[in-house]
C-alpha cells in the first residue's frame, strides 16, 4: 500500500509503469501517461489510482498544521552512499 508522505523512497506504478507516483515527505509526484480503457484492465488501473489519491487526500485533510505552501525545492535524500566502484 502506498503511504503518502511517509518517506522519500516509495514508488507506486499504475498499469505497469504507465503512471508513477513517487513518495516524498513534502510532496507526492505523479508522472507518466495513463489510459483508462473501458475494460477490466482500465477499471483496475482506475481503482489503483483512486486508492492512491484517496490516501493523499486523507493525509492532507488529517494534518492540522498543513502549511499554505511548501518550499519549492525537492525533498533531500538522507544520508550518503559510498561509491561501490572505488
Amino acid at each position: 500500500m502506498f503511504d503518502a508522505y511517509a518517506n522519500d523512497d516509495d514508488v507506486l506504478n499504475v498499469q505497469g509503469d504507465s503512471l508513477t507516483l513517487t513518495n516524498g515527505t513534502t510532496r507526492v509526484t505523479l508522472s507518466g501517461t495513463l489510459e483508462l480503457t473501458r475494460d477490466k484492465r482500465g477499471l483496475a488501473a482506475a481503482l489503483a489510482l483512486k486508492a492512491a489519491l484517496d490516501g493523499v487526500v486523507a493525509k492532507l485533510q488529517a494534518d492540522p498544521h498543513l502549511p499554505a505552501q511548501v518550499k519549492e525545492e525537492p525533498d533531500a535524500k538522507p544520508g550518503v552512499v559510498d561509491n561501490p566502484f572505488n
